[in-house]
C-alpha cells in the first residue's frame, strides 16, 4: 500500500511539473461548462457524425449510374446483324424514396445522440468540478487542523516548561501533529489527481490548466455559482415530478427514434421484392458491304426489361429480420420508459436525502462543534482538562468538518445525478410544481 502511494505521488509530482509550465486559469463551474462545449475534442469528433449522416442521405437518394453498351458482331453474324452502340440504365422502382427516408431518420437519431453527448459532457464537467472543489476544501480543512495542532503543541510545550502538565502531553501532541501532516500530504495528492481529472474531462487542445475557484464550499450562498438550488428550498414529492421529468429524457427520445428507423428499414427491405426496370437505347448501323442494297443503313434501337424479379429468392429472411428488429425497438422503448421512472425516483430520493443531511449539518452539527472545540481548547489552556480529551475532541471536530464537506459534495453530486436522469438543467420547474 505504501509503495502504491509513493508511485502515485511520483506520478502526480510529474504532473505538477507539467502544470508548472502551463498557464493556470481559475474558473467557475459555468465557465468550465462553456469552455468544454466550445473546445472539447471528443465533442468535436462526435459532431462530425452529423456530416456523415447528411452525406448518407445523398447516398441513399442517388440515381444509378448508366452503362455504356457496344455490340460488334463477328463472323457470319457480322454480315447480317447491325453494329450497335448505346447506353443502358437501371431504374429503381419504389426504393429510392424509402432509402432516403431511412437515411433522414438516421440523421435525426445522430442529432439526438449528439445532444445527449453534449448534455453528458456538461454533467461530467459538473462532477469533475465538484470533486475538485471537494478535495480542495478537505485539504483546506486539514491544513487548518494542522495549524490548530501546531498551536496545541506549542501550548503543551509552554505548560511543560511551567511544570503545570507532564511531558507526555508534548509527546501526544507531536504524535497527533505528525499524523495530521500525513493526512495533509495525502489530501494534496488527491487535489492534484482531481485537478488532472477535471482537465481530462474538459479536454481542450490549448496549453491551459483549468482550476476551480478556491474554497467555493466555504463561501456563503454559493449554490448559484454551483448551478444548484439551495437545500432549504421546498421541494415537491417524487410522484409530482415523474411526468414532467420524463419529457426531456434523451434515451426515451432516442428509443422512439429507433422505432421510426426500424419501421423505415422494414419498408426498404420489403421493397426489394419489387422488380427494377432496365431501359436501353442507342445507335445501330450496318456497312454497305454487308447489305443487299449496298447502301449504308443506320438507325436507333430501344429496349426495356424487368430485372431482379423475386422468382427464386423473395427476400423473406431479410423481411422477417426487419420485423423482428422493429419489435425489438418497440420493446426497448417500453423498457427505457419503465427504467427511467425508477432511475428518476431513485435519483430524486437520493437528492432529497442529501438536502436533508446538509440542512442537519448546517443547523445542528457544525455550529455546535465549533463552540465545543473552542471551549475545550480554552479549558485545556486554563489547566481544567487534559490533552487527551482535547486531542480526541479535535479529531472528532475534524471528522465532523470533513463529513460536512462530504455532505455538501454529496448534495451537489446528487443534484447532478438527478439532472442526468431528467436530462434538464433548469430546476425552475421544481418550484412551479
Amino acid at each position: 500500500m505504501k509503495r502504491l502511494l509513493v508511485i502515485l505521488i511520483l506520478i502526480l509530482t510529474l504532473q505538477i511539473q507539467v502544470f508548472a509550465d502551463q498557464e493556470i486559469q481559475k474558473i467557475y463551474l459555468k465557465d468550465a461548462i462553456n469552455i468544454a462545449l466550445e473546445n472539447n475534442i471528443d465533442l468535436q469528433s462526435a459532431k462530425l457524425e452529423r456530416n456523415i449522416a447528411k452525406n448518407n442521405i445523398k447516398t441513399a437518394n442517388r440515381l444509378q449510374n448508366p452503362s455504356l453498351d457496344a455490340f460488334y458482331f463477328m463472323g457470319g453474324a457480322g454480315r447480317s446483324e447491325p453494329k450497335q452502340i448505346g447506353i443502358s440504365e437501371n431504374i429503381e422502382i419504389a426504393k429510392r424514396k424509402a432509402r432516403k427516408n431511412l437515411a433522414e431518420s438516421n440523421l435525426k437519431l445522430v442529432e439526438k445522440n449528439i445532444d445527449y453527448t453534449v448534455f453528458d459532457l456538461k454533467m461530467d464537467v459538473r462532477e469533475a468540478y465538484i470533486n475538485l472543489v471537494a478535495t480542495k476544501s478537505i485539504l483546506d480543512t486539514l491544513e487548518q487542523q494542522q495549524e490548530l495542532q501546531e498551536e496545541l503543541l506549542q501550548i503543551a510545550q509552554d505548560r511543560v516548561k511551567k511544570h503545570t502538565t507532564p511531558d507526555i502531553d508534548v509527546i501526544q501532541a507531536e504524535i497527533a501533529l505528525n499524523q495530521m501532516i500525513t493526512q495533509v500530504n495525502t489530501a494534496r495528492v488527491n487535489v492534484k489527481k482531481a485537478l488532472s481529472d477535471f482537465n481530462k474531462v474538459i479536454n481542450t487542445p490549448d496549453n491551459i490548466v483549468y482550476d476551480s475557484k478556491d474554497n467555493l464550499f466555504a463561501e456563503e450562498n454559493n449554490f448559484e455559482e454551483m448551478l444548484t438550488p439551495p437545500p432549504n428550498l421546498k421541494f415537491p414529492q417524487t410522484s409530482e415530478i415523474i411526468s414532467k421529468a420524463l419529457e426531456n429524457r434523451y434515451d426515451i427520445q432516442i428509443a422512439k427514434q429507433e422505432i421510426d428507423i426500424a419501421e423505415k428499414n422494414l419498408t426498404v427491405t420489403a421493397r426489394q421484392r419489387i422488380p427494377d426496370l432496365q431501359i436501353s437505347g442507342g445507335y445501330a448501323y450496318q456497312l454497305g458491304a454487308f447489305t443487299n442494297s449496298g447502301n449504308f443503313n443506320s438507325g436507333a434501337y430501344a429496349g426495356a426489361s424487368l430485372v431482379n424479379i423475386p422468382l427464386f429468392y423473395n427476400y423473406s429472411p431479410e423481411i422477417q429480420n426487419a420485423v423482428i428488429k422493429l419489435k425489438q425497438a418497440e420493446l426497448k422503448y417500453e423498457s427505457t420508459k419503465n427504467r427511467a421512472v425508477k432511475d428518476i425516483s431513485a435519483a430524486y430520493e437520493r437528492f432529497l436525502t442529501a438536502a436533508d443531511n446538509l440542512n442537519h449539518y448546517e443547523r445542528k452539527i457544525v455550529k455546535s462543534s465549533e463552540e465545543l472545540i473552542n471551549t475545550s481548547k480554552d479549558s485545556y489552556e486554563a489547566g481544567k482538562s487534559d490533552i487527551t480529551a482535547l486531542i480526541v475532541m479535535k479529531q472528532s471536530y475534524k471528522s465532523i468538518i470533513i463529513g460536512y464537506t462530504q455532505s455538501l459534495a454529496e448534495y451537489y453530486s446528487s443534484w447532478t445525478n438527478f439532472l442526468r436522469e431528467i436530462n434538464d438543467e433548469d430546476f425552475s420547474f421544481l418550484e412551479n410544481l
